[in-house]
């Protein structure tokens, strides 16, 4: 099957059409502050460059990082209703109590505490106030709100009274945008929130964004479907990706992960995605990226969700090289890159102006960086490889050397040694896997929850059924679908056969 895959990068956009497992066609363009009319010309260049074999594709596979930005950098965000079912317990800590400053000015609407709530054995704090929920929604609607976020206390193991007060909410405020926790995060109510609230203030972007990218695709004369890839390695569709933005965040290291297993053919190894602006580090398993079990922060705020593991160090193609003092960043040219770069006959010194005095890669005109001392150049490579081998030393839960995939742009700043690695790989189309990585993702569906009262084959055969229906719910062929992923912990402390299973399948699309 063909499609075509598009990463939006902070500095490239990067396209590729390929045809089963063959590369057809490949290009990368510099990213544009719309990013939108990026993808735009993304897509007509490489429809130019493939010909008719580009205009029978049917689907297009996009990875973006429009929506982490657009909270990193404090912009595009909608102020949100919190609802939250707890009283009450869990009122000494409310809604956006750990939020950076700056971002809950932004985002924090009016806040609601209700009773409900679960405890962690099923049993009911306090049965769901309809009217008190009801009286709130009122609140949120004279307030002039239309996005809201419903979290209750263990909603992700019994979520009938967060369905109930969404129910309501919609009854009093018909054309509302809203996010109920138990469809994003984990047990923790803190952090589930939060992701919620995240999730309820990119609302509008999320549509305005996926409408954009229907035109873009429109308008390069395709008639193919739209999906976006999210943060464990697979694929939504445009409708599902309007409702859950973030499960976009961590779609760009994702792709590249997966664009290296694919490139390479190796489902266990550490890979490392050099752009323009960072390096991610993380580690395949099973041929898609390990996943975080731990706090993750996004722009400030703690969330504990779907995402990737990965550490990102200052280090890419277009990082700054300042000589007095010397300073390796952490700023970079980004899609200045081709303006601003000394190799480009701009005036600003960069990695890439580095790479090409030394010989690692031929690029732009070598004769202006002649000038630049080998004292400047051996500093800058040592302290390229000191970052990389500290970020592969942090994600290395294993002792011994593993091999390492090197993909990106910016590869060419990968040392062919480091330390803790047995072989560094380099593979064919490196510098576009992360839009390969996107063009070959799979659909996923994943369950976490408690099963009570069931021996532990049963409970693990409930959840890959549960993980099977929604995976096809969200377009997946039944007979690719398969365990990719699987974490079960019986729970001594509650009483009979209880345990945890988290598991998820993936398997290609319909």
């Amino acid at each position: 099957m063909r499609r075509i895959g598009i990463d939006v990068g902070g500095t490239n956009t990067d396209a590729v059409l390929i045809d089963g497992s063959r590369v057809i066609a490949s290009l990368k363009t510099p990213t544009t502050e719309d990013v939108t009319s990026g993808v735009t010309r993304a897509l007509k260049l490489l429809i130019e460059r493939a010909g008719e074999a580009a205009l029978a594709t049917r689907i297009v596979i996009i990875g973006t990082t429009h929506f982490v930005n657009a909270v990193v950098e404090r912009k595009r965000l909608r102020r949100v209703g919190v609802l939250r079912l707890c009283l009450p317990a869990s009122a000494s800590v409310a809604p956006f109590i750990d939020w950076p400053e700056d971002l809950r000015d932004i985002v924090k609407g009016s806040v609601h505490l209700l009773p409900g709530g679960y405890e962690i054995d099923g049993r009911e704090i306090a049965p769901l106030d309809e009217q008190a929920t009801r009286e709130a929604a009122v609140r949120l609607r004279d307030a002039g709100l239309t996005d809201v976020a419903i979290s209750c206390v263990f909603s992700p193991l019994i979520s009938e009274q967060e369905q109930r007060a969404a129910q309501i909410v919609r009854s009093v405020m018909p054309e509302a945008r809203i996010t109920q926790s138990k469809d994003l995060g984990r047990i923790g109510l803190l952090e589930r929130e939060n992701v919620t609230i995240l999730n309820a203030s990119l609302g509008e972007l999320a549509r305005k964004t996926t409408q954009a990218f229907r035109s873009a695709i429109a308008a390069s004369g395709l008639t193919a479907q739209l999906y976006l890839t999210q943060n464990d390695g697979t694929v939504m569709s445009a409708e599902i990706a309007e409702q859950f933005p973030v499960l976009c965040f961590g779609s760009g290291p994702t792709n590249s992960m997966r664009g290296a297993a694919f490139l390479s053919g190796l489902t266990d190894a550490a890979v490392v995605d050099v752009g323009g602006t960072t390096s991610d580090i993380g580690m395949l398993k099973n041929g898609f990226p390990r996943e975080a079990n731990t706090v993750v922060q996004v722009g400030g705020v703690r969330t504990l969700f779907r995402m990737p593991d990965v550490i990102s160090v200052p280090l890419g193609g277009g990082t700054r090289v300042r000589t007095d003092p010397r300073q390796l960043g952490p700023d970079s040219l980004g899609f200045g890159l081709l303006e601003h770069g000394r190799v480009f006959g701009g005036s600003e010194l960069c990695t890439t102006d580095i790479a090409v005095a030394t010989g690692l890669i031929d690029l732009g005109d070598a004769t202006l960086v002649r000038d630049i001392g080998r004292d400047t150049i051996d500093w800058t490579l040592n302290e390229a490889r000191r970052r990389l081998e500290d970020g592969i030393d942090r994600i290395k839960t294993q002792a011994g050397d593993i091999p390492l995939i090197a993909v990106g742009g910016g590869s060419f700043l990968v040392p062919r040694q480091l330390q803790g690695i047995s072989e560094i790989i380099f593979v064919p189309h490196h510098d576009v896997a992360n839009a390969i990585g996107a063009a070959i993702a799979q659909i996923s569906g994943e369950v976490d929850q408690i099963f009570r009262d069931m021996s532990r084959a049963d409970a693990i055969s409930s959840a890959t059924e549960l993980a099977r229906i929604r995976a096809v719910q969200a377009g997946a062929s039944p007979g690719s679908l398969e365990v990719v992923e699987m974490e079960e912990m019986p729970l001594s402390y509650m009483p009979g056969d209880c345990r945890r299973v988290r598991l998820r399948v993936a398997g290609d699309l319909a």
